[in-house]
């Protein structure tokens, strides 16, 4: 075959696969009709057939994660498959009630009638998940979908090929693609759905992205969720527990080799216990994943970055770190061939460094000391709002400074990154990390209407039609008084 059959054959597949994508979503309209009068019990059933499935795929699931970039498989279960459980059996516990119309009293110009918001799905939802969890960010919110009454067509990541088939096989085995559909590729498949008239779109992954996604979005009036990143700090004040921070801290960095979205991106430490600091950090790196460079690069228990590319991306920082003087104070070692790069610790860096001003989502952990708290949270109100921030610190006043001054999508007080596993609390970002919250009730909110509805029981507006009176226009000077 020639390269011209050959270039005319490949656009008839990539025009096939368009066209397949239009016809689910447009096969999912009557779905979306149909399942605005889907009861809690029907929805709860979706769900726990999902769970069902994630439960039967539990082997390959662990088998994908380690073949796209070796995660161990206690990270796998931990980070990939237990936020999928708690996000369904929260759903399973709170349906009922989330799902019921929720009463409102009438203000003073509305006595005279009954006020209550009724959620009803939105409607066909899109989900378009990243690579550095890519179960869980692909699942949980289609659980929160799902207890909305939403069908669902989800893009996974090509950056986790095996993730993805499987997810990809798993929907088709358990949803018809009517209820939910999986569209794997690249660019272009993301670009023929965002084309789509959508009723909400939930996205993660970066920044730049999101731009992209709600431009996309704002094309037909799509609501989005977006869950962003951004350069998370921490600080760690001189009254904190260094060991406790140090051991959280690095758990928190490392889990996935960096590669999340909220893990700690660099940390201010007070001067007086910088060194400590440091030294408790090597300790517990050392503790976790062995005492030496080879042990470290041989440990079962740190994961590979994701591809060639986000390794050259990674070690072009560490690189431009050192050229600007920036000191390594333990790390560095660096194997491309294997997309390997150390927990490396980092310190003395320019602010205008590139690991100063990029998200680092890697292995790479700047420390950076301060005497000022002052200062510390004037740099990080002169930068985007992060996704997360975390304070080490026994002083209560210290404390409630950053809470109070400072502005994140979501805060740890003495701890990191477990504010996304409590179900409870809406997990979202600010402005440049993100727009609107995600699990729970929040997740169930993300992909649904809240419909105002007002019922009157007696007609006191009639007062108020025309033609008007010297009743009507005394009433209506009294009125701002009574209101």
């Amino acid at each position: 075959m020639n390269k011209a059959a050959q270039a005319v054959e490949t656009t008839a597949v990539e025009s096939a696969d368009h066209e397949e994508i239009r016809r689910v979503f447009a096969a999912q309209r009557d779905t979306m009709l149909a399942w605005r009068q889907s009861t809690a019990a029907e929805r709860l059933g979706r769900i726990q057939r999902l769970v069902d499935a994630v439960r039967a795929h539990t082997d390959e699931i662990v088998e994908a994660g380690a073949k796209d970039f070796r995660k161990p498989p206690e990270e796998v279960h931990l980070t990939e498959i237990l936020p999928i459980y708690m996000e369904a059996k929260d759903a399973q516990r709170h349906l009922k009630k989330w799902m019921k119309p929720e009463k409102v009293a009438p203000t003073r110009m509305m006595v005279g009638t009954k006020g209550y918001i009724q959620y009803e799905p939105k409607g066909r939802a899109l989900i378009i998940s990243p690579w550095n969890y890519p179960l869980n960010l692909s699942l949980g919110p289609m659980v929160s979908a799902l207890a909305a009454g939403c069908p669902v067509i989800l893009k996974p990541s090509e950056m986790t090929p095996h993730m993805s088939a499987l997810m990809s096989r798993l929907i088709r085995e358990t949803f018809d693609e009517t209820e939910v559909a999986v569209f794997e590729g690249e660019v272009d498949v993301s670009q023929t759905l965002l084309d789509l008239p959508f009723d909400h779109i939930f996205f993660t992954g970066s920044p730049a992205v999101g731009k992209i996604v709600m431009g996309a979005a704002a094309k037909n009036l799509t609501s989005v969720t977006l869950e962003l990143g951004g350069k998370s700090p921490t600080i760690v004040d001189e009254t904190a527990d260094i060991k406790a921070a140090a051991q959280t801290i690095a758990w928190g960095k490392y889990t996935n080799n960096g590669q999340t979205c909220i893990a700690p991106d660099h940390i201010y430490v007070h001067n007086k216990v910088r060194e400590d600091f440091v030294r408790a950090t090597v300790e517990a790196l050392q503790k976790a994943y062995g005492d030496s460079a080879d042990a470290q690069q041989e440990s079962p228990f740190l994961a590979r970055i994701v591809n060639a590319n986000h390794t050259a991306r990674i070690k072009g920082l560490l690189d431009d770190a050192k050229e600007r003087g920036g000191r390594v104070l333990y790390g560095d070692t660096v194997d491309e061939s294997d997309r390997y790069i150390a927990p490396t610790l980092l310190t003395d860096l320019p602010d205008d460094a590139r690991i100063m001003e990029e998200e680092i989502f890697g292995p790479l952990l700047p420390i950076i000391g301060y005497d000022s708290l002052d200062e510390v949270i004037g740099k990080v109100n002169d930068a985007p709002k992060p996704l997360a921030l975390y304070i080490w610190s026994k002083n209560e006043k210290n404390i409630d400074e950053v809470m109070h001054r400072t502005s994140s999508g979501g805060a740890c007080i003495n701890h990191a990154v477990v504010h996304f596993l409590h179900g409870h609390l809406p997990f979202g970002g600010v402005n440049n990390s993100g727009i609107g919250n995600a699990h729970g009730l929040f997740g169930f909110k993300a992909f649904s209407h809240e419909r105002a509805v007002v019922r009157t029981r007696f007609m006191l507006a009639r007062m108020f039609f025309p033609p008007y009176t010297k009743l009507t226009n005394f009433i209506i000077k009294i009125l701002p008084k009574s209101l």
